[in-house]
This record gives C-alpha cells, structure tokens and sequence, in this order.
C-alpha cells in the first residue's frame, strides 16, 4: 500500500533543500525573509509554514514548488533532487 511519507517518516522530499538553499542566500535568508518573498508572489505561507515544509511536517503543493523554484532560481527536478531521493517513499 502507498504511504504518503518518505522513508524518513516526513511529508515531503524537499524540505531540506528549501533550508539548505535558504541558508545559501547570501545575504542570508531567514524564515520569515522567504515568508515574505513567496507572500509577494501570492502565496498565502507565514514563517511558521516554512519551518513546517522545512522539517517535514508539512506537505509542499505544486503551486508552492513552482514558486519555491521561481525564488531560488532552479528547476523542480533540482529542487526535488530525484537521483539521491530514488526509492524514499516506497
């Protein structure tokens, strides 16, 4: 049967990425900085909604991939890092 979390246990693939390249940004890019650049973009998302995505307690929606994507200037298939994430959530 499908489970709708990784091997890990988390509800999404990419929330280590988005604190990684978060933590990239130079300057560096708080929570609550990329809270506001993805409210910018129309995204309803607090600081607290990225922590959650970040720690894995928060399912990620397409609509917040692409605008994930859009902020860190990379292709979904690089944000989802599908060659070292083959296999996690089976």
């Amino acid at each position: 049967m499908f489970k709708n979390k990784s091997a890990d246990g988390r509800n999404n693939l990419c929330g280590k990425k988005i604190a990684e390249l978060r933590r990239a940004q130079v300057p560096y890019m708080s929570q609550r900085m990329l809270a506001d650049r993805l409210q910018l973009m129309g995204l309803d998302i607090d600081k607290n909604a990225v922590q959650r995505m970040e720690c894995g307690k928060r399912f990620i929606t397409d609509i917040e991939l692409t605008a994930l994507c859009r902020t860190f200037g990379i292709t979904p298939n690089e944000f989802l890092d599908f060659e070292n994430n083959a296999g996690d959530n089976v």
